[in-house]
């Protein structure tokens, strides 16, 4: 237990030196936002692994999907890696940076606005990047408060306080540079931490085929090609959250940064490969929750009546199987993912609320040492909010994270990529694009409800892209 204590003492320390290093070469709101756009490949692909996986991912999603899914999970790792991380990057990495330069323009609105002409869709887009990016803020403090309360003993109020202090600090003094420095350290603790955590429980486990062996004895879908649930919802799954980045400001707006082409392909493959590692053990670790846990020898993860607790699950299982000699590697191993994916939408939140609420219709006159400023305000402002929504506790890390990408996905899906690889579509489109996306996204949550979150949040996606160019038809050329 001292070992934990010192090592997050240790990890504090870091990120209170990054945070004061970044802020020396921090002077103006371009570099706040965006580092001087002179990130280089390794900084930018384990930024963006690093904010694409997060404590949700870990604790929520691989939690939850391995015990209904099984082995079938793995499906999602690979539509992570391959579309998520790999499409991503092959096919808007260089777009999205020569789009930025070309149009002199910081954050995804004011791209947006820039391509169509459109300052309505500049407003829409950055109320829905505040709207629904403080309930994904507060699933990940959610989710890496579950784990300190099973590690740390620690109530979960305190454990709040201190993630969003620390959040705060390296990310409000140094701004993008910082969090692009830490993303580096992060990563590599994520790499050694998933590494531990598949090598442990292979081997608590007895091994692949018996591990494979017990899924079969439990339910035979468990280890089948598609898990019990079935088809509709494993594909649903997959779309949402492998679609969902070619239109995620946190994650996109890394390629505002990125230095140059070069930067670009070379972190394609570190980012690939990152995901692969990352996101293939953590739903495949999530799996053998089943073969790990039960009512009578872990009662902390499930209900009187026997029910599994989805947040709990995988903080049940960590402290299980891992060694408690490597649990500080694990528990670093989330901090890391977290603060990295807090950091990323505080600082896209921030951006967009600043630059494109605050400058383009309220102070059009905003000097660069105003904008600087307010933007450290709300990023402040925007952790107070999302750790008051974290305290409520509003419901499973999965469904609050589900509902905030498919609606941002939907609201920019198919505006931002019809607008950089088609020429021909309009204003009229974007906009019954992205609001046509978010308005039959959201009917579905309700109608459809908490079980079918996955599924409206894909065929908002698929509206959004489907709106805009049928609309494009019918407005000004």
């Amino acid at each position: 237990m001292i070992a934990r204590y010192i090592a997050v003492f240790l990890y504090a320390a870091m990120v209170i030196f990054i945070g004061v290093k970044g802020s020396r070469k921090t002077k103006s709101f371009h570099d706040f936002a965006l580092g001087g756009g002179k990130i280089g490949p390794w900084m930018t692909a384990f930024s963006y692994g690093a904010a694409y996986f997060s404590a949700v991912l870990f604790i929520g999603f691989a939690g939850k999907i391995g015990w209904a899914f099984g082995l079938s999970g793995l499906w999602i790792a690979l539509g992570n890696t391959l579309v998520g991380t790999l499409g991503v990057w092959l096919l808007l990495g260089n777009k999205v940076k020569q789009q930025a330069i070309a149009y002199d323009v910081h954050t995804m609105p004011e791209l947006l606005e820039a391509r169509f002409n459109c300052p309505f869709l500049k407003i829409f887009t950055s109320a829905a990047i505040f709207i629904f990016f403080i309930p994904y803020t507060a699933a990940v403090f959610m989710g890496l408060s579950y784990l300190f309360e099973f590690t740390f003993n620690m109530p979960y109020t305190y454990v709040l306080l201190f993630m969003g202090i620390f959040t705060g600090i390296y990310l409000i003094m140094g701004g993008y540079k910082s969090m692009a420095m830490i993303d580096v350290i992060f990563g590599m603790i994520m790499i050694v931490g998933v590494i531990i955590l598949l090598v442990s429980t292979i081997h608590r486990g007895g091994g692949i085929p018996n591990i494979i062996t017990v899924l079969r004895d439990i339910n035979p879908k468990l280890a089948a090609p598609v898990g019990p649930p079935g088809f509709i919802p494993l594909a649903s799954l997959v779309i949402l959250t492998s679609i969902a980045p070619f239109a995620m400001p946190h994650l996109l707006q890394k390629f505002y940064a990125v230095k140059d082409e070069k930067s670009v392909k070379i972190g394609t493959y570190a980012s690939t490969v990152f995901a692969l590692l990352v996101v293939g053990i953590a739903y495949f670790t999530g799996a053998l929750t089943r073969v790990f846990l039960n009512p009578t020898t872990s009662p902390a993860a499930f209900t009187a009546n026997g029910k599994p607790i989805f947040d709990a699950l995988m903080p049940e299982m960590l402290v299980t199987v891992i060694p408690s000699a490597l649990t500080v590697i694990i528990l670093l191993l989330i901090l890391a993912a977290s603060m990295s994916t807090l950091a990323s939408l505080v600082l896209i939140s921030s951006t967009s609320i600043t630059k494109d609420i605050y400058k383009g219709f309220i102070n059009r006159d905003a000097s660069d040492q105003k904008l600087t400023s307010t933007v450290r305000i709300g990023s402040a402002f925007f952790i107070m909010l999302s750790m008051l929504l974290a305290f409520l506790k509003p419901a499973i890390i999965v469904t609050i994270l589900s509902v905030s990408w498919g609606a941002i996905a939907s609201v920019f899906l198919g505006p931002f990529v019809w607008g950089i690889f088609n020429k021909k579509v309009n204003q009229l489109g974007a906009i019954a694009g992205s609001v046509g996306g978010l308005a039959i996204c959201l009917v579905l949550f309700l109608v459809w409800g908490s079980k079918m979150v996955p599924q409206a949040a894909s065929v908002g996606m698929i509206a959004s892209l489907v709106l805009v160019p049928v609309f494009s038809l019918f407005g000004k050329k």
